[in-house]
């Protein structure tokens, strides 16, 4: 007898990649009988060109993962213990709105809610949560954890995360790609400098790691953690003393440049080279290279990355590299200027989306997420306000990726702290939670996305329906405002509705809705002829506005805060694993198989010196907590540093812990981030 032949039912439905990366990918799901069965890059999207990165090839994988929460769970175990039982939908609301409602009966600044890049569509992360907590009037939280160093810094300097449009890098002759381990987490900027490589382009990778970047660059300045200003200072240095510099770009559409040169005297090649460690010769050649070409009529280009600014000096570090193209007029050219990040070319409507009136003239203060630590476990204080007693974290995993996580474990591990978790997989967060929320993934639900390194607008379908019990973050925040009472009609908007507010008449959503992305209006030379979106209009060498806050109005080099000293000798760095993001997907089985386990990467000379072999456990350590993870002594590694690469959970350690368990709760300079990369610790054979 001959089986017969099933039809399936197969479509293919187009999306957008939700995780915290530049490139912000057209996916095409493939579903079979209401299955999602594959995910696939979209070729007709000209960024995304048919390609995702390893990770994201994935995302079905992740999606249909044996381990997906899918109802809603309640803790029974000690806090920290994981141990959950399953309850409905109705009694867990209810409890958490009863608990809300006493809280709130006293003072609703006790309420935080926690949330970052889990997802980066709009409308998922903060569409609904950003209302709900406004209604409330909760402590409103600065979301630093990423980018509010190097942003910050932009925006005194030429006025916001803007710049080059990514495609025009393919047509520049030398490209800086500046604390960005690119092949690895911005993929398809790298396609263009390879088209740039192609046609002779010069490229230069300043990491103090040598990454899988810096292999394939002509070359690499391994420069300590925390000295980009001072090669930034020294680089201006000899574009003055060279007068490689447009003086009449200068003239016309800069501010301060006197100060600028007065402070860039300071940090001839010889100072800056004992200060990043690097050799002299080296910093003579890039500044040779950017300054000579520029002015000789060729495209410069600095693609910058977060990784530099995550030390205290972070801030004035971006200020000073964002100084280099106005210097050399590189603007003038589509293919000159720098990137950091295109998301402040996006007109999102944030007051229709997020709706702050609903604050209705409170003020709430404002807790910092990269102090979430020291936050939790603050007594109530005239200074600090009510105690924390209630947390709602959504598309986050605090306990694995904030710094110094021991204290934010103690914090989290508070009997009297009420914690609900909307999560997919039950992270180390999740261990800490009283109630469990399922949440839906990127294939589940609708949402509209940015992008920080292209100037798409992509729009997001549900390609399947929710697995299990499973809802989006918008339903559950809708259901919860309706059982605090809270009756205003925008809690009653669906999703599409979010979609489409949050460009307003900005976007053409039928255009959206037909190709799944749309292109901005962005200049291909923005600054051409100045227009900075600065209070002067102008690169401002000189801010006035840091001067009104009692800071450097000037670029400078700020030294870390934690250079090495006797006891704790070697600089450490935390760069993501390359088959993670941030803390998402590492319990994807394949992925972390390719990872393999947690380790630290050693140059052989300290290795040698502590005695530890090659796959050899270790403990590297400082006074805020000791990590173990296995030792790779690897060429990637500069004599000095040590990369110990995240983030992995915390539960799949060693003992217990993750490099985060090192990292400190100081801030940077301008943004009042976070200052992952300025660490000193010590590493020993376990």
């Amino acid at each position: 007898m001959h089986a017969m032949n099933v039809p399936k039912d197969s479509r293919t439905v187009t999306g957008a990649c939700p995780h915290d990366c530049p490139d912000t990918c057209s996916l095409l799901t493939t579903v079979e009988n209401g299955i999602a069965i594959k995910v696939s890059g979209n070729p007709d999207h000209p960024h995304t060109a048919g390609a995702l990165c390893a990770k994201v090839s994935k995302y079905a994988e992740r999606t249909n993962h044996a381990e997906r929460i899918l109802t809603p769970l309640r803790r029974v175990g000690p806090k920290g213990s994981g141990q959950f039982a399953p309850i409905s939908w109705d009694a867990a609301l209810d409890e958490i709105a009863t608990k809300l409602k006493a809280i709130c009966a006293r003072d609703a600044q006790a309420v935080l809610p926690y949330s970052y890049a889990g997802t980066m569509g709009l409308v998922q992360s903060e569409g609904m949560a950003a209302r709900f907590f406004n209604r409330m009037g909760a402590s409103l939280l600065d979301r630093t954890i990423c980018a509010t160093a190097g942003g910050e810094a932009l925006t005194y300097t030429i006025g916001g995360k803007i710049g080059m449009k990514v495609e025009q890098f393919a047509h520049s002759n030398v490209i800086l790609i500046w604390g960005s381990n690119s092949i690895t987490s911005n993929l398809h900027f790298w396609r263009h400098v390879q088209e740039a490589k192609r046609k002779g382009a010069e490229i230069w990778c300043i990491d103090p790691r040598k990454t899988e970047t810096a292999d394939k660059c002509h070359h690499h300045i391994q420069l300590r953690p925390g000295t980009d200003a001072a090669l930034a200072l020294s680089i201006m240095h000899m574009l003055f003393a060279n007068r490689w510099i447009d003086e009449d770009y200068i003239a016309d559409h800069t501010l301060g440049v006197d100060a600028l040169r007065e402070r860039a005297a300071e940090w001839p090649p010889e100072r800056a080279a004992e200060v990043c460690g690097v050799p002299v010769e080296q910093i003579r050649h890039l500044a040779e290279a950017y300054g000579q070409r520029a002015r000789t009529g060729q495209s410069v280009a600095i693609r910058l990355n977060y990784g530099m600014q995550r030390v205290r000096g972070g801030g004035n570090a971006a200020r000073a590299i964002a100084c280099l193209p106005a210097l050399v007029g590189a603007w003038r050219k589509p293919a000159g200027g720098l990137l950091l990040s295109s998301s402040g070319m996006y007109p999102v409507q944030r007051e229709a989306l997020y709706r702050p009136d609903l604050l209705a003239g409170r003020t709430p203060r404002t807790i910092n997420m990269s102090t979430v630590g020291d936050a939790l476990n603050a007594p109530s204080s005239t200074a600090f306000g009510p105690q924390v007693e209630a947390l709602i974290v959504y598309n986050s995993n605090p306990v694995a990726v904030a710094p110094q996580s021991g204290e934010v474990v103690r914090g989290f591990a508070r009997e009297d702290l009420f914690t609900v978790v909307l999560e997919h997989f039950q992270t180390d967060t999740a261990d800490y939670a009283d109630i469990i929320l399922p949440a839906t993934t990127q294939l589940e639900h609708w949402d509209i996305h940015l992008s920080y390194g292209h100037t798409d607008v992509l729009l997001n379908r549900p390609a399947i329906a929710p697995m299990g019990q499973a809802k989006a973050n918008t339903q559950i925040f809708r259901e919860l405002a309706a059982r605090m009472g809270y009756t205003e009609a925008c809690f009653a908007e669906d999703d599409e509705t979010l979609c489409r507010q949050a460009y307003g008449a900005h976007v053409d959503f039928d255009e959206l809705l037909a190709k799944g992305f749309a292109t901005l209006d962005w200049p291909d030379a923005p600054f051409a002829k100045g227009g900075f979106a600065t209070p002067s209009g102008k690169c401002e060498f000189y801010s006035e506005r840091l001067a009104a806050m009692g800071l450097d109005a000037v670029p400078n080099h700020i030294p870390n805060i934690e250079l090495p000293s006797d006891q704790f000798p070697l600089a450490m760095i935390s760069p993501p694993a390359r088959n993670f993001l941030n803390s998402t997907f590492v319990n994807v089985k394949s992925l972390r198989n390719m990872e393999g386990e947690p380790l630290v990467e050693l140059h052989e000379a300290d290795a040698a010196q502590r005695q530890i072999a090659h796959g050899q456990l270790v403990r590297i350590y400082n006074a805020r907590g000791s990590y173990h993870c296995t030792a790779h002594i690897s060429p990637r590694a500069r004599q000095g540093v040590v990369n110990g690469l995240g983030i992995w959970w915390r539960k799949l350690g060693a003992k217990g812990t993750n490099v985060n368990e090192l990292t400190s709760q100081a801030l940077t300079d301008i943004g009042r981030g976070p200052t992952f990369y300025d660490c000193a610790v010590q590493v020993e054979a376990a």
